[in-house]
This record gives C-alpha cells, sequence and structure tokens, in this order.
C-alpha cells in the first residue's frame, strides 16, 4: 500500500487490489491548497462539504477496486451532526494492511464504533480541531485504536489550512516516535516499526 497526502484530508491510496482517492478538495476551498489531476479507481468522500467534496477532480478509471471497503457512519460535531451534519469514516483492508480514514471526524468514536472497527494498522486523523477532533482527542482516539501507523491530516501549517485550525505541532506535541518525511509519500511496505507519520505538504506556489 502506498499513500499519498495532497493537503488536508486529501489522500490517494494505490494498491495491488486498486486505487482510491479519499475527500478531494475543490478549487479554492483550502487557503495555500490546489489539488493536481488525479485518476483512480474510486473516489471517496467523508461529506459533502467542498473542502471535502469534489468528486469531479478524480477521473475515474472504470475499473473496480479489489478492496475490503468497511463505511461507518459518524458525525462532523459533537451533537449528533446537529452543527455540521454527518460524516463517514472509510476503512479499507488491502495487501494485509487496514487503513482508516477519519474525515472530518467531530467527535470520540464510542467503545461499540471501536469494536465494530477492529484492528486499524494505519491511521488518517484530523488533529487541527475547530471543525474536527482537537490534539488532544485525537491522540486519546489513537491510544484506543492502537494504529501501527499515524498520520495527522486537516491541520494549519506554513502556507496553507485555515486560520482558524491548530498546526500539527500541537498534536505531536502528545504523539509518539513522530518522524517527518521530506516529501508526501509514504510506502508502507517500507515501515518497519511504529511512527507518527508527518507527510510533506504539497503547498501551492506562487
Amino acid at each position: 500500500m502506498r499513500l499519498t497526502w495532497y493537503g488536508h484530508s486529501c489522500f490517494l491510496m494505490e494498491t495491488e487490489g486498486g486505487s482510491i482517492v479519499f475527500d478531494p478538495y475543490a478549487p479554492g476551498s483550502v487557503p495555500g491548497l490546489e489539488l493536481p489531476p488525479l485518476a483512480a479507481d474510486l473516489t471517496v468522500c467523508s461529506h459533502e462539504h467542498r473542502d471535502h467534496f469534489y468528486p469531479q477532480g478524480v477521473t475515474l478509471t472504470g475499473l473496480d477496486p479489489v478492496v475490503g471497503l468497511q463505511r461507518m457512519l459518524t458525525a462532523h460535531d459533537d451533537v449528533g451532526g446537529a452543527k455540521r451534519g454527518d460524516n463517514v469514516i472509510t476503512l479499507v483492508d488491502a495487501d494485509g494492511v487496514r487503513a482508516l480514514h477519519l474525515g472530518d471526524l467531530g467527535h470520540m468514536l464510542t467503545d461499540a464504533q471501536i469494536k465494530n472497527l477492529g484492528r486499524v494498522d494505519v491511521l488518517m486523523i484530523p488533529v487541527g480541531g475547530f471543525f474536527t477532533i482537537d490534539a488532544r482527542q485525537a491522540w486519546e482516539l489513537v491510544e484506543k485504536l492502537d494504529p501501527f501507523v499515524v498520520i495527522p491530516m486537516h491541520y494549519r501549517g506554513e502556507g496553507f489550512g485555515y486560520d482558524v485550525i491548530a498546526p500539527v505541532e500541537d498534536f505531536l506535541a502528545l504523539a509518539k516516535r513522530v518522524r517527518r518525511f521530506d516529501s508526501n509519500v509514504l510506502d508502507l511496505n517500507g515501515v518497519t516499526e511504529p511512527m507518527t507519520a508527518v507527510l510533506k505538504c504539497p503547498v501551492r506556489k506562487g
């Protein structure tokens, strides 16, 4: 499994069974970021806000990915969706890896939800707060899910992201085994030790 991060909550997942783009964002929806042309077998959007929902930005191959998919309805806030609506989290089982994308999760998962998910090897988790869980809640959830690899997303960085959300450093102050990468690509075949993987954000130039 290979993951490429395009900033915010957008990832391209490439597996032996096919490819998936998560949460592509619309032009102008995320400060400092511009989505390049993408192609995949499947597009998965956690909800329909513009910074997570731009399926027309992904060219579909017409192939059906041969992967296990488990989707679970959650909320975009801590009041059952009353403020910001629903959020869908997605667990992909491929190449012997179970990878969970949390979208804009706005609350702690219940013990029952965690049990239903089962083993999580790779976790893509929002950490910026305001619209989602914050750094403290994110790390509490990491400890409950106990993934092998944690990838923070949906935070503010130098030159990108919303002013109202926190920088990734707030989460990293709580995290363990932090490793910063010089690219936005993580090949999980080469990962042999648990880590919190901070990928390099592809900030728009100009």
